[in-house]
C-alpha cells in the first residue's frame, strides 16, 4: 500500500513538473458596490458566452487552514463545500504567493491546484495538525469567457450558534460589506503568460464600472 502510494505522488510530481497539471493563475481583483452590481450583470451577460442564459449561481463556505513549520512559511488550505449543491464533491485547494516583482506582468501570477474531495477532507487536515484561521460564505454569480472564469460574489460572515442557516452553523449570514468581489482568472500550465494578456483585455472592457487590477496584500 505504501508503495501504491508512493507510486502514485510520483507520478502527480511528475505530471506537474512537466506542465500536464494546469498549475498557475492569472488573476486580477476589484469591488464594485452593491447599488452597481446589476449594471456590472448585464453588461457581463453580453460580454460572456451562452449569454441568451442565466449565468451560474454559487452559494459557497470556504475554510482557510493553516499548518507552520519550524523556519518554514506556513502552508494554506482551502476547503469549499457547495451549500446549494451538498451532493458534490468538497474541494481542496492550494494556492501559492502571488508573484508580484515584475511590475510589467498584467496580472498576479500565483501557483494553484484543485483536488475534489470527500466531506471527510476536514478531518484529514485536522489530524494532521492544521488549524482553522477563518471561514466565511461566498454567494454569487459565475460567469464564462472561454477558458476566463469571471465571478461577481458577496463575502458573508459565518454565524455561530444558532440553526436554520444557510451555512450549516445555524442564523442566516451577514454581509462583511456593502460591495461584491469580483474576479477574473484562467487557470493555465506553467509558461502560458500570454493568457494574461487575454485577462487583462477582458477586465478593460469592464471600466468603468469595475477596475480590476493586482492587488498586493501585503501592504493593506
Amino acid at each position: 500500500m505504501a508503495q501504491s502510494m508512493g507510486t502514485a505522488i510520483d507520478s502527480l510530481n511528475a505530471a506537474y513538473n512537466s506542465n500536464i497539471i494546469p498549475n498557475q493563475e492569472y488573476l486580477l481583483q476589484g469591488s464594485i458596490l452593491d447599488s452597481a452590481v446589476e449594471v456590472l450583470l448585464h453588461r457581463l451577460r453580453g460580454l460572456c458566452d451562452n449569454v441568451d442564459s442565466s449565468p451560474e449561481t454559487f452559494d459557497d463556505h470556504e475554510m482557510c487552514f493553516s499548518i507552520r513549520v519550524m523556519n518554514t512559511p506556513p502552508l494554506v488550505l482551502r476547503v469549499r463545500r457547495a451549500l446549494d449543491h451538498p451532493e458534490m464533491p468538497w474541494q481542496l485547494r492550494y494556492i501559492g504567493q502571488p508573484e508580484l516583482g515584475d511590475k510589467s506582468r498584467p496580472t498576479i501570477v500565483r501557483s494553484s491546484l484543485d483536488i475534489g474531495t470527500s466531506s471527510t477532507v476536514v478531518e484529514f487536515l485536522t489530524e494532521l495538525g492544521c488549524h482553522l484561521d477563518f471561514e466565511y460564505i461566498t454567494k454569487g454569480y459565475m460567469f464564462r469567457k472561454g477558458r476566463m472564469k469571471i465571478t461577481v460574489s458577496k463575502i458573508f460572515k459565518v454565524n455561530q450558534g444558532n440553526e436554520g442557516g444557510s451555512d450549516g452553523s445555524g442564523g442566516p449570514p451577514k454581509p462583511l460589506s456593502q460591495s461584491y468581489l469580483v474576479e477574473v482568472s484562467v487557470v493555465a500550465h506553467n509558461g502560458l503568460d500570454a493568457v494574461a494578456e487575454d485577462v487583462r483585455a477582458f477586465a478593460d472592457q469592464l471600466r468603468p464600472l469595475v477596475l480590476l487590477d493586482k492587488i498586493d496584500y501585503k501592504r493593506l
